[in-house]
């Protein structure tokens, strides 16, 4: 039977969860870019330093060392993206804890996995869209601050586009064909998602003869591990509060 809301698991018992299912994710995720991204992120960063030795013939400046080894950024990647996984899984408890009034189900694992699909779609597939990815020796340091901004405000933006399908879902009405809500949801995310298109502005900074094949490569390896990290965060967090509320349930049955 649905547990009533005296019966929630704790803050702090979700965070855990959601920090663990995050942890894991991460790793996977870094697991994925090792083996899909880094031959891309190598070829790029080839291109950039045979690019670089050739500055001094024409004028220019010597090219300053890394600070990090390739081997140090090798390792340092599951690193990065466990941490990160972490963080992102906290963030994802926290909203589910936050947003648990506003859910039309009881189902535990569904409203994880549906939060997780939201924040895939809101914070990494609309600005994806718009500001994809680059490797190594593409974009120009100049512009590189007013890149981040925007690209910040445009994962912003993402999320107000997710909620205001969800708005334009609610706000139809239960009764209404499942058509009609659909049509207000994708109406009002495509209304947001559109505008912020149109305002923030792009930047082409891609050189002519930079392979288009390992540029398309590179994107495809960083989309796909933001997909395999919140895949997995929702996935695991689903599994973990599905299995939370199982316990639950059979602590709150009457002892024989």
């Amino acid at each position: 039977m649905p547990l009533n809301a005296t019966t929630a698991p704790p803050f702090l018992a979700v965070l855990v969860r959601g920090l663990l299912a995050g942890l894991i994710a991460g790793l996977l995720a870094g697991t994925f870019a090792y083996v899909a991204g880094e031959p891309h992120v190598e070829a790029a960063i080839a291109i950039e330093e045979a690019a670089s030795h050739a500055e001094p013939a024409a004028g220019g400046h010597q090219h300053d060392e890394a600070l990090v080894t390739r081997s140090g950024q090798r390792g340092g990647l599951f690193l990065a993206t466990g941490l990160f996984g972490a963080a992102m899984g906290g963030l994802l408890a926290t909203a589910y804890v936050l947003l648990a009034r506003w859910r039309r189900t009881d189902d535990d694992g569904r409203s994880g996995l549906l939060l997780a699909g939201a924040a895939l779609l809101g914070a990494v597939i609309v600005p994806f869209l718009k500001y994809p990815a680059n490797p190594p020796a593409v974009g120009d340091p100049a512009t590189i601050n007013q890149r981040t901004v925007t690209y910040l405000l445009m994962v912003v933006l993402g999320l107000v586009a997710v909620w205001a399908g969800s708005l334009g879902y609610r706000s139809v009405g239960a009764q209404a064909p499942l058509w009609q809500r659909v049509a207000a949801a994708v109406g009002g995310f495509l209304l947001v998602t559109v505008a912020s298109y149109v305002v923030l502005p792009s930047f082409q900074e891609v050189p002519t003869d930079f392979s288009a094949t390992l540029l398309w490569n590179f994107r495809l390896a960083s989309l796909g591990t933001q997909v395999v990290l919140w895949t997995g965060i929702g996935l695991l967090f689903a599994a973990l509060m599905h299995h939370d509320r199982r316990r639950r349930a059979a602590a709150a049955l009457p002892s024989t």
